[in-house]
């Protein structure tokens, strides 16, 4: 195991509201899939509370580092894959469950040589996979004008195309502080209590480097495929956009988007797809907090497959932010 890895698996790794989610699906059983199996802690809740196997998926290498040492005391219980979670339906199917944990974990932010996080100097990388293009690669080829859309769309920057001027008078950049640096010169000095002004600039090209929209809408649809009918699809966000794309899609499959026009007649859609289980999306409770600060923006919405046949969908109904010229 790397230095890395076993720096990161000595930190005490909390799995975000994994009570309200085995409440919310209960009673565990059957073939689940973790399809952001990181740390391995939603794998292990499952597994306590009666799943008889997970098929744990990452696109992160370190993921399965740092499992080495214990996942093998569950014998024949624990299968890895590693990949993205928008192939599961390739990896397993008829699945009971399947739980979705978005974003950027925790050891990956704690762990300087990713490069996710500007409060760490490191090589500005920030892929999930450490494979492909990095965001060095994007900041440092990218047009001034894609580079704004990137941090309007993906990270809801107002003062999107001022940093993308101030990200090219700064190139070549290869440091996250560099970067960090780059967008706080031209960004008023934060008041006590504000946010970090890089924090949405990091955010965007993170985003942008891992394609988690894509991703993300790829990775419902999957679940749509890969489940069982009466299998649950549990997903916890951490920032509105995410929020927002799963309550849409469970919208959607349910039939509860509504009409456009309230005077039109009703008009008969598709066969639903999922039955709502929580009403609402369920945020962390004090105790949680207490426990785990980071769960303070995390956000759980559950629904149940019904038989119906899965359906693509257009990312933009989702509420997907879609780049000028992309499709998806």
């Amino acid at each position: 195991m790397s230095r890395a890895a076993a720096t990161a698996s000595d930190a005490p790794h909390i799995p975000v509201l994994l009570r309200p989610l085995l409440a919310a699906v209960a009673p565990v059983a059957g073939h689940w899939l973790d399809g952001t199996f990181g740390a391995g802690g939603y794998t292990k809740g499952l597994l306590a509370a009666g799943a008889d196997h997970v098929t744990g998926v990452d696109r992160d290498p370190l993921a399965f580092a740092m499992a080495a040492p214990w996942v093998a005391d569950f014998g024949d219980k624990i299968s890895l894959q590693e990949g993205v979670f928008s192939k599961m339906d390739a990896y397993a199917q008829d699945l009971d469950g399947i739980v979705l944990d978005l974003g950027v974990s925790s050891m990956q932010l704690d762990l300087a040589e990713r490069g996710f996080s500007f409060m760490r100097d490191g090589p500005l990388d920030m892929r999930m996979s450490q494979d492909g293009p990095t965001a060095a690669d994007l900041v440092n080829s990218a047009s001034e004008a894609d580079l704004a859309d990137i941090l309007f769309h993906y990270g809801e920057e107002r003062a999107s195309r001022r940093i993308a001027r101030a990200i090219l008078a700064a190139r070549p950049l290869t440091r996250t502080l560099e970067l960090a640096e780059a967008v706080a010169s031209c960004l008023p000095r934060p008041k006590p209590g504000q946010s970090h002004p890089a924090t949405r600039s990091f955010q965007a090209l993170r985003i942008a480097v891992n394609d988690e929209y894509g991703e993300l809408v790829g990775g419902l649809e999957a679940a749509e495929r890969a489940l069982k009918p009466g299998g649950l699809l549990a997903v916890v966000t951490f920032h509105s956009v995410e929020d927002r794309i799963v309550k849409r899609f469970f919208q959607h499959g349910t039939g509860g988007a509504g009409n456009a026009n309230r005077y039109a007649p009703l008009s008969e859609g598709p066969e639903a797809t999922w039955e709502p289980v929580t009403k609402k999306a369920v945020g962390p409770d004090e105790a949680e907090l207490s426990e785990n600060p980071r769960s303070r923006s995390a956000r759980l919405r559950v629904a149940r497959r019904t038989a119906a046949p899965p359906r693509a969908n257009d990312p933009r109904a989702l509420g997907a932010p879609v780049l000028p010229g992309k499709r998806r």
